[in-house]
């Protein structure tokens, strides 16, 4: 692929990575996974690498900006308990995936997202609760721990950054408003918590060329916001149905991806 290509399709990635990061108030993980097997053509062990390595800057500061403009907040001590859990999960993570093939982990990739979806799925709301409340500040910090460590694992075993697994673990299992939710989520995409894990795919070589890279990185800046626009837009019950449908989505595709 010449420099071009490799520029124009990491620029796709990034873009449509950087839409579904927004909309949803994930990480891009999920999304530059996929798209970096289905654009670039990368393995799966390539596309986790790039994955983590493109979610090191910032890219995600102008969906932050727009979640917060619209009311949202993220109080200090979650981000401090699920950054903690974060780090360690990462670490062993990327050694995990190391040792094992493509296929289990697009098996593992595959299994794991339905079961954030069924999460996701099964969640009621309360009676009473606004459709744009927004103001929970007071959760235990075990939970919060917990949910860290889980998205720590997921982004360096998966390389998926751990998005997804914040987000529906506070609005699924914590209960926590739709929209809040996704904003703690993204925050995460400004704090390079995920360096333990991409410097492990970077040590081995697992990562696609820098054209990529920086058309990634690119796509992600201008998606994210774009996203991030189109979720604040919308009620918290409209975002959780456009959720389950582009995780679902996502499943679907590396089910299809392990079985070929």
């Amino acid at each position: 692929m010449s420099v071009i290509l490799e520029l124009l399709a990491g620029a796709g990635v990034g873009l449509v990575g950087g839409l579904a990061s927004g909309l949803t108030g994930t990480s891009p993980g999920g999304g530059l996974v996929i798209f970096s097997v289905l654009l670039l053509g990368a393995e799966q062990h390539v596309a986790q690498g790039t994955s983590l390595i493109a979610q090191v800057p910032p890219t995600g500061l102008v969906g932050v900006r727009r979640y917060w403009q619209s009311g949202n907040r993220s109080p200090l001590q979650w981000i401090i308990w699920i950054g903690v859990g974060f780090l360690v999960g990462g670490g062993i993570g990327g050694y995990a995936a190391a040792a094992v093939s493509d296929s289990f982990l697009q098996w593992t990739y595959a299994f794991y997202l339905v079961a954030l979806v069924a999460l996701l799925a099964s969640r009621r709301e309360r009676k009473g609760q606004s459709s744009e409340a927004s103001g929970q500040t007071e959760l235990p910090w075990l939970p919060l721990l917990l949910i860290g460590t889980l998205a720590g694992f997921s982004s360096g075993f998966m390389g998926i950054g751990g998005g997804l697994a914040i987000t529906v673990g506070l609005a699924a299992g914590l209960r926590v408003p739709q929209h809040q939710a996704q904003l703690v989520s993204l925050i995460f995409s400004i704090i390079p918590t995920n360096i333990p894990a991409a410097s492990i795919y970077w040590s081995k070589g697992l990562v696609v060329g820098w054209p990529a890279i920086i058309g990634i990185l690119a796509g992600l800046w201008v998606g994210t916001d774009l996203g991030a626009r189109m979720a604040n837009a919308v009620s918290k019950s409209v975002l959780r149905r456009i959720m389950i449908g582009l995780i679902s989505l996502m499943a679907l595709y590396m089910t299809y991806k392990a079985l070929t």
